[in-house]
């Protein structure tokens, strides 16, 4: 199985969401990473077949992914970042309601559902009202209902999002499950999300994609170029003007400063062994500036 981006662009009005995008999938868990707005969404949505190109081509094994129509739909799970469910729905209604939506005959389907309750860790919330779940337990009836069709191919938009620590756990867990066989694009802007489930990365920005490749291959990039050191508060101030800072931490009187690029002058500082969010700043992610 084979998923081949090619030269994707899409415009809405004048604004360029896509520029050029090219990339190819196959079986493995891949992150899409990238700040607000670089455009992850709308990939997925047309990777999904909810949204259409301006320009370029998605095949999957050669085949336009439009042309192949229901035939691809078939083949894909999707959840997007923002999804709604009935209220009135239980858990097993929702899926039962989506079963039918995806032609999987009736049989099959009931079976299928208590398989994908019991993978996603709901089957006690079967016959609970979607209305009365959790944050954590939404997003675990999005990926229900996303694999209820046992698709080969996963697009997953955010699904970490609003989550605390132990529903993050829970459901890094569960998509790491699910790549063995399957091509799975997870898209995010929690760095950390991506470090501990997937294996190749995607980094876009403004529509673009910055960079791709292997996870361990992309964070080598940046040995010897993250360094460690503990100024004054003035000297923090300069730096943080005129180097990458990743992280600060107030001491009593100092602080502790990790950041990326070369040598600060005047500052004694140590390398550090380099993480995905260190090449993220470096090769040109953005994290939110406290200025």
């Amino acid at each position: 199985m084979e998923l081949q981006i090619e030269h994707l662009c899409k415009t809405y009005r004048k604004k360029e969401a896509l520029q050029d995008v090219s990339f190819t999938l196959h079986k493995g868990i891949y992150g899409l990473l990238g700040e607000n707005g670089a455009g992850k969404s709308t990939l997925m949505r047309m990777l999904a077949t909810v949204d259409f190109p301006t320009k370029g081509s998605i095949r999957c094994d050669e085949r336009d992914i439009f042309a192949l129509d229901k035939k691809y739909r078939s083949l894909i799970g999707y959840m997007p970042q923002d999804y709604s469910v009935y209220p009135g729905f239980t858990a097993k209604d929702f899926l039962e309601y989506m079963g039918v939506l995806k032609g999987i005959p009736e049989k099959k389907l009931k079976d299928r559902i208590s398989e994908v309750l019991e993978f996603v860790n709901l089957s006690d919330a079967a016959d609970k009202k979607v209305k009365t779940f959790s944050g954590g337990m939404k997003r675990r009836i999005g990926i229900a209902q996303a694999i209820i069709n046992e698709p080969v191919i996963l697009i997953l938009d955010e699904p970490t999002a609003g989550l605390d620590p132990k529903e993050r756990i829970r459901f890094s867990n569960i998509i790491s499950d699910m790549g063995k066989d399957k091509i799975v694009l997870l898209s995010t802007h929690i760095v950390s999300d991506i470090e501990a489930i997937a294996s190749e990365l995607i980094v876009m920005k403004k529509g673009n994609v910055l960079e791709s490749g292997n996870v361990d291959a992309l964070v080598q990039k940046v040995k010897g170029k993250v360094r460690e050191t503990v100024v004054s508060q003035e000297v923090c101030h300069r730096l943080r003007k005129e180097r990458s800072v990743i992280h600060l931490k107030q001491m009593e009187k100092d602080v502790q400063v990790r950041f990326v690029g070369e040598e600060y002058p005047g500052v004694k500082s140590s390398q550090a062994e380099p993480t995905l969010e260190d090449y993220y700043i470096f090769a040109g992610g953005i994290i939110e500036s406290e200025e």
